[in-house]
This record gives structure tokens, sequence and C-alpha cells, in this order.
């Protein structure tokens, strides 16, 4: 998803098509829950980072806690599954999944979608059988064994996994701060990557400097590109009856569009719609083809942000708990929990198309049978005389 204030958003979604139907839980049921699982995300993201320019990738964060839910166990798989809103074990869920992992990595001349996981793990650790079967056959996914007690060769090895995954995407150097940490296990890493030409291209020649109202009310003048296209298009309203228009933007091929959602009238801010979007805001409208005059700010964000926050807030929290934490399902040896889980996406949009990028990172340690006083946030302390019980300070 990528968020500007207060003029659009656009959404870095995948849509795809699949032709499997599950008996649990219908197709149509499970895209409403992944198109859920986005808008979620992005709001927790928008609440912890207080930025106007967010981009992020669902598809890079729901990936990597399919991947998780296979090994959670108890409470950890419940806040799992309630965060991302489905049962992986689910064979129904299985099957949607599958063909959206192999939409989300279908390469042609008119465009470049890649999405991939993989799980780098201490040579010292025995992963459940099961769990490595499960892996390998996620998402394009991988399981590679690695020297933890060497942080600089794993740190490069990881970020060249992710270059490779990448393309010609910018997303470097994920800081993964406890990759280096004697109790290190297993990191995480997925990617989504995209690239693809604008179904109609807008022209260098027609794109100008325009004036762009910023979310504080200030006017800067920005490059904005400009054509004269049928494309679809709607005016709707919210639930609080803010009203707002959508309009998508095909990519070459048709199969994956950028849309675009605007505040209908000046005064409304960006956030007053944000705050009522929805499944059904956005998808149960139906767009209509209309002749239209599109101007479109040439753009490109990058945002790095810790997902533990973000996490928290959707309801997993167990995971990050060294005591509560069960992933017992991915290894028996030593009581995992993640320590670290960070998101870096950027993306860049111009008059030819788009190119996107997003990685998502989460490090596993092993619980540390030595009890830990860790004093990384507020404390207090006291200056005691034992025999008197004098407090000096």
């Amino acid at each position: 998803l990528v968020f500007m204030s207060p003029v659009f958003f656009s959404a870095f979604i995948l849509s795809v098509c699949c032709l499997t139907k599950g008996n649990c839980i219908s197709y149509d049921e499970l895209k409403e829950l992944k198109t859920e699982f986005a808008i979620n995300l992005y709001r927790r993201v928008s609440e912890a980072e207080n930025r106007t320019n967010l981009v992020v990738s669902p598809a890079s964060v729901a990936v990597a806690l399919e991947l998780l839910q296979f090994g959670a166990q108890g409470n950890t798989f419940m806040e799992l599954q309630d965060a991302l809103g489905y049962n992986i074990h689910d064979q129904s869920v299985q099957d949607f999944l599958h063909a959206v992992h192999e939409g989300a990595t279908d390469s042609s001349q008119s465009a470049v979608v890649q999405l991939a996981c993989s799980f780098f793990v201490d040579a010292g650790v025995k992963v459940s059988p099961l769990f490595t079967v499960r892996a390998a056959h996620w998402a394009n996914s991988s399981l590679q064994h690695i020297n933890f007690s060497d942080p600089n060769r794993t740190t490069a090895q990881i970020q060249d996994w992710i270059t490779s995954n990448l393309g010609d995407g910018d997303v470097h150097g994920m800081p993964l701060e406890s990759a280096g940490s004697p109790l290190s296990q297993i990191a995480l890493v997925s990617t989504m990557y995209f690239k693809s030409m604008w179904q109609k291209k807008f022209s260098f020649m027609d794109t100008q400097l325009l004036p762009f109202t910023t979310a504080e009310g200030s006017t800067l003048k920005v490059p904005t590109m400009h054509h004269t296209a049928e494309v679809n298009y709607g005016q709707f309203q919210t639930a609080a009856l803010e009203a707002f228009s959508m309009v998508e933007l095909p990519y070459l091929g048709e199969k994956l569009s950028m849309f675009l959602v605007l505040p209908s009238h000046k005064r409304t801010s960006l956030s007053q719609i944000e705050s009522h979007l929805s499944v059904k805001t956005l998808w149960a409208n139906s767009l209509k083809r209309t002749k239209m005059d599109i101007f479109l700010p040439r753009f490109s964000i990058q945002s790095l942000f810790d997902l533990k926050t973000v996490f928290s807030a959707l309801g997993i929290r167990d995971a990050f708990d060294p005591i509560a934490a069960n992933f017992k399902g991915i290894s028996e040896q030593g009581s995992l929990y993640i320590s670290e889980a960070i998101h870096k996406a950027e993306i860049e949009v111009t008059e030819d198309g788009t190119k996107a990028s997003g990685a998502t990172a989460m490090v596993l340690l092993k619980r540390s049978r030595t009890p830990i006083f860790k004093a990384d946030r507020p404390f207090t302390f006291f200056l005691r005389q034992s025999n008197t019980g004098t407090h000096a300070f």
C-alpha cells in the first residue's frame, strides 16, 4: 500500500485470479480477508509511524506470517490466525493462497511480479521435518543453513538473497541488529517485487510542474503527469458520509492495476477517508468506464519501520515474548521467540509505469536459560546502605 497525503493513495496489492473455491471458506471471503489485512496493516503502520508518505507491501508481510503460522502452536498460533483472518491449516485456504502465490510470481514481457521467502537456519538447529516440507512448498520458499556465530557473513548472505530476489529494486541494507546475537537461531525473510509499464503510458511531454496541497495545507509545485483515457471510475461515500472518488489505472496486460482514492472535497482530509475504508467500501462499489483527464504526481517513496509495535497492535504479542512464544512446530530444540521484525519498501511511479519492492525480515532467538535483566527502557534506581537501610540516593 502507498499513501500520500492528502491527494491520493495507491494500492500495492496484487490482485490475481483464482479458479479454486474451497468448501470451508469461499474464494470471495478469502479475497476480502486478504484485503482487510492489508488495510489493517496500513492503519497500524500509519499510527505507529505518524508520517504522511508511506509505502508497505502487505504481500511480503503476510507470506512471512503465514509461514510462522505453520510452526506456531497454542495461543501464538491463535494470535497469528486472528491477525491474518484465516487458518493456514485449512485446505481451502491453502488452495486459495497457492493460487495467489502463483499469481504473485508471474513474470512476462508486460510485467515482473516476484514473491519469495527464505528461512535462514543456524547449522545447529534441528528443524521439524514436517515444517521443512511445508516451508519448501510455500510461496517460492527456501530453507538455508548458515552460521549465526559469524554475524558479518550472516548479514551478507541474507542481503545477497534479498538483492537476488528484488531484481533492480532499491531495498538494501536491512538493519537486523539481533542477527549477531549468540542466541540467534533463525532469520525469516520475505520479498515482493513488482515492475510494469502502464497499459497507457503518460507522455513525458505532458508532465508539468503543478500545485500539490500537503496535509498541512501548504502548496508545493511537483512534476505532475497527465493524459486523457477511458478508465474505470466511481464516486462513493464512506459510512461517515465522507465523499471520495476512485479510479483504476491498469498496467500492461491488465492483470494488475493501481487504484487511486481521492477525497472529493479539498476540505476533507485523506485521514478522514482512510479511517472509514473497508473491504466493502472499496470493492462493493462498482466502477464505470469513463473518459477522464488524469493528473497524477510523479513520485517515489521509501519506508523503513519496526513491525514489533505494528504486530502488537494487530494482536500478535506472544510471538515476541520469550516465555509465552510457542514455535515448537518449527523446532522442539530450544524455545524460539521473535526478537526483531522490520519492513522496508520503496515505490517509484513514473510516466512509463511503476517499480516497487518490499522486504520483511524477522529474527528468532532461543530463550536464554540464564535470566535476563536488560535495562533498555526507562527504569528507576536507588543507593541503599544495607546495614542501616539508609538510602543515600
